[in-house]
């Protein structure tokens, strides 16, 4: 444990990072007014909690009408993410969703890493109802769900260019 006026830090390997984003949440947000756009976003934040905690996923921060949270294995990422849209759907809600498996460092209780950005640049390239996932997820759920490549894509701030699949619900 680092004390002082350091920053305490942990590593956790092996991370699964989910990023949600609202779909058309501006232009919503004009349509309904502030007030009502502020109870549909709380009623959005229950959903999406209560399907965080089912699937044991831990949320780590909110963005406006995104939210971050860390799963310890990548099928319980999928399970969720799929189980979120269908949560918002009553509410008249459409997600983009990007899933990413990787190492996550826990700084100030918010965990950060090169993992982090990569799943935050798939949900930027998810479309409506979509969930998109890297290499690493497809490589550790590949039989457990289906996958649909969709090529490889330059991710704002990363080198190179990164497979990229779209993941289909079993069944």
């Amino acid at each position: 444990m680092v004390t002082g006026d350091e920053t305490d830090r942990t590593g956790m390997a092996g991370t699964t990072a989910l990023f949600t984003d609202i779909v058309g949440s501006t232009e919503l947000a004009l349509r309904l007014g502030d007030a009502a756009w502020a109870d549909l976003l709380e009623r959005h934040n229950q959903a999406v909690r209560g399907e965080l905690v089912r699937f044991g996923g831990v949320e780590m921060d909110t963005s406006g009408d995104g939210f971050f949270a860390v799963f310890p294995e990548p099928a319980a990422a999928i399970e969720a993410a799929y189980a979120i849209a269908e949560a918002l759907r009553p509410l008249g809600l459409s997600v983009r969703i990007g899933i990413h498996n990787g190492d996550c460092f826990v700084v100030e209780g918010k965990c950060t890493g090169i993992a982090m950005h990569i799943a935050a640049r798939l949900v930027a390239l998810a479309g409506p109802g979509e969930v998109l996932a890297s290499e690493a997820v497809h490589a550790a759920a590949s039989r457990d769900f289906d996958f649909e490549p969709r090529g490889s894509h330059e991710l704002k701030g990363l080198p190179g260019e990164w497979p990229v699949y779209a993941v289909k619900p079993v069944g």
